[in-house]
C-alpha cells in the first residue's frame, strides 16, 4: 500500500519530478474494486520506476436532464484510500473550475456517428460529455497510457477512435469487466439497488453468458439467446426495463451482420427499478475458443 499525493490542480500534479512513464485512470469517484483493478493493472505497466495518477471528477458534461449528477456519490476520503491499497502515487481530484476554467467550454469534442448509437441514443450529448473531458484530463495530467474498462464499451471505442483521430499521444489500454461474485458487473450505481431489484438485474449477466455459450451457432443465435433470457426478465418483480439489446462490430458500434466473422460485442442497456445498468460481453464469431 502506497500513501498517494492529493493534487488539486495540473500545477500540483506536475510538480515533483517524473523518472518513468506515467499511467492515469479516470473515474468520477466512488471507487470500487473494478477501478482498483485498473490501478493494479497501471502499477503493473509502468513498474515501480513509473507514476499512476487517478483521477477524481464528477463531469458535469456528461449528465443530461433528469440523471443522477446531484445524487451521485462524492466519497473522496474513501476514494483516496482505495487508490492507495491499489498502489496509486497520486490522485488528482480538481475542482470544476480547474477543468472548465471560465465555466462550460464553448468547443467541446464531438462524438460523431458513433455516438449518436445505443447509450447516446438514449442519452443525447452524454459522449460529447465524456469525450471532452476525457481530452481535458489527457491535457492536464500527460500520461504515457490510460486504462479503461471494458465494461464501459461503447465509450472506450470513442475514446480509442478519439485518440486516433487527433493524434493524442497516450496509449490506450482495456481492461476487462470485474464482476461480483454473483456476476453483476461492478458499478459504482450498484449502491442503488434494492435487494429485490438485485435479483432482477442479474438477468442482464444471464443474457450475456447465455449468449456467449452458443457463440459457435452464429450472431443469430446469440441474438436468440439473449433475448430468451431478457423477455423472462421483463415479468419479474421488478421488470428488468430493456432499454436494448445489440449485437455490434466494436470499431464502430454498428449492427452485425448474421454472416459476421471476427470481433463483436453484445451490448445490453436496461433499468431495474430507479437504476440504469449497462453491460456487455466480447464474443469472436468464427474462430470457436478463442474468446472462451
Amino acid at each position: 500500500m502506497t500513501t498517494p499525493r492529493l493534487a488539486r490542480t495540473a500545477a500540483e500534479l506536475h510538480g515533483p519530478p517524473r523518472s518513468g512513464r506515467r499511467a492515469v485512470v479516470m473515474t468520477m469517484g466512488a471507487l470500487h474494486e473494478g477501478h482498483a483493478t485498473l490501478i493494479r493493472t497501471a502499477r503493473e505497466l509502468v513498474g515501480a520506476d513509473g507514476e499512476v495518477v487517478v483521477t477524481v471528477f464528477v463531469n458535469p458534461l456528461q449528465f443530461g436532464p433528469g440523471e443522477d449528477l446531484e445524487r451521485y456519490p462524492r466519497t473522496l476520503d474513501a476514494d483516496f484510500a482505495v487508490a492507495g491499497e491499489a498502489g496509486a502515487d497520486a490522485v488528482f481530484a480538481p475542482a470544476a473550475d480547474e477543468v472548465y476554467p471560465g465555466g462550460e467550454p464553448q468547443v467541446r469534442v464531438t462524438a460523431g456517428p458513433m455516438g449518436e448509437r445505443l447509450e447516446g441514443a438514449f442519452r443525447p450529448g452524454h459522449f460529447d460529455g465524456m469525450l471532452t473531458v476525457v481530452a481535458k484530463l489527457l491535457h492536464l495530467t500527460l500520461p504515457d497510457v490510460a486504462l479503461f474498462g471494458q465494461k464501459d464499451a461503447q465509450q472506450l471505442a470513442l475514446i480509442r477512435r478519439m485518440v486516433r483521430d487527433l493524434n493524442f499521444p497516450v496509449e490506450i489500454v482495456a481492461v476487462p469487466t470485474v464482476r461480483e461474485a454473483d456476476g453483476l458487473a461492478l458499478s459504482s450505481r450498484n449502491r442503488y439497488l434494492s435487494d429485490a431489484d438485485r435479483a432482477s438485474a442479474l438477468e442482464l449477466s444471464r443474457a450475456l453468458l447465455a449468449a456467449h455459450n452458443v457463440v459457435e451457432l452464429g450472431p443469430g443465435a446469440v441474438r436468440h439467446a439473449a433475448h430468451v433470457v431478457l423477455h423472462a426478465a421483463a415479468q419479474m418483480t421488478p421488470p428488468v426495463d430493456l432499454d436494448y439489446l445489440a449485437l455490434v462490430d466494436p470499431a464502430d458500434f454498428t449492427e452485425v451482420p448474421d454472416d459476421h466473422t471476427g470481433e463483436a460485442v453484445l451490448a445490453v442497456a436496461a433499468k431495474v427499478g430507479t437504476t440504469r445498468l449497462i453491460d456487455n460481453m466480447p464474443l469472436v464469431f468464427g474462430a470457436f475458443g478463442e474468446d472462451r
